[in-house]
């Protein structure tokens, strides 16, 4: 039996390329992490909002006499604010969403400047406030002045009647309609504490009535008789003003004609009688 040598077996060993092919895939999970790291931090960065745009443009719109309207443009840039704040006199008169562009007022006082001026609002944050703008309500006519409330009316006579030359009455005017001009209840005052009161009709900024009172006692005899005068009043209405939201007379001017007819009484002495009259007043009257 011959002597056989047994050969020693070599362990199989890794292949290096094995181990470079692991420290590969770790180089590239380090760049990736490393990116998304990265990412991570400019995804973090503070975001900054667009400013609030100052309101530009601002135009006037239609305006009546208790009412007036304007606009603006939109933002130039950027998203629209939540709302937009309307200031008058540095208050807060009233807002419209982001959304729209012009605003209206009513309940106003005719002939009168109003200032306005807009600033937006998003997120709780205000623009700079826009340029001012002036607008103005109409002016009406005179003819739509209303006559009212208390006045008082020089009396100058044509003629010198009742003893003087000129007195001034007390005159309260009350309109017969609850809005805008209309005939008028004047209740008049005279200086001696007489009274009397008249309908005037209104027409355009004239008003005219007439009224038979006895403020006059003539006769030659005691006791006097009355004398009954007829009374027509033309006054017109010369000057005008807003008061609130009315257009309200502030000055008038007219005549006032009192004619007397011939009256004659049987008394025991005889007939007595007070002779036919006419005197001629002119009338200037401003509110009391």
């Amino acid at each position: 039996m011959s002597d056989i040598t047994p050969i020693a077996q070599v362990p199989a060993t890794v292949a290096p390329r094995r181990r470079r092919r692991w420290a590969l895939v770790t180089l590239v999970a380090v760049v990736v992490v490393a990116s998304l790291a990265a990412g991570l931090v400019v995804w973090a960065a503070p975001w900054v909002p667009p400013p609030v745009l100052r309101p530009a443009g601002l135009v006037a719109g239609p305006a009546t006499a208790n009412s007036i309207s304007f606009r603006w443009s939109r933002p130039s840039t950027g998203p629209l604010p939540d709302k937009y704040l309307i200031l008058s006199d540095g208050t807060v008169a009233g807002s419209v969403p982001g959304t729209a562009t012009s605003y209206r007022q009513a309940d106003l006082t005719p002939a009168t400047r109003y200032p306005y001026r807009v600033m937006a609002v998003r997120c709780g944050k205000r623009s700079p406030q826009s340029a001012l703008l002036t607008v103005r309500t109409l002016t009406p006519p005179i003819s739509q002045a209303v006559l009212q409330g208390l006045w008082n009316v020089k009396v100058k006579y044509m003629q010198q009647v009742f003893g003087y030359p000129s007195e001034t009455l007390s005159w309260e005017t009350d309109p017969v309609c609850a809005v805008g001009p209309c005939d008028v209840m004047l209740h008049v005052t005279t200086s001696d504490g007489h009274t009397f009161s008249v309908k005037l009709t209104r027409a355009g900024a004239v008003y005219r009535g007439q009224a038979l009172e006895r403020f006059t006692q003539c006769g030659r005899t005691s006791p006097m008789f009355s004398d009954p005068t007829t009374l027509t009043i033309r006054v017109r209405v010369t000057a005008a003003a807003g008061q609130g939201q009315a257009w309200a007379a502030t000055s008038l001017a007219g005549t006032m004609i009192g004619t007397s007819q011939y009256v004659s009484l049987g008394t025991s002495t005889g007939t007595d009688y007070c002779p036919a009259n006419t005197f001629h007043v002119t009338l200037s009257g401003t509110p009391a």
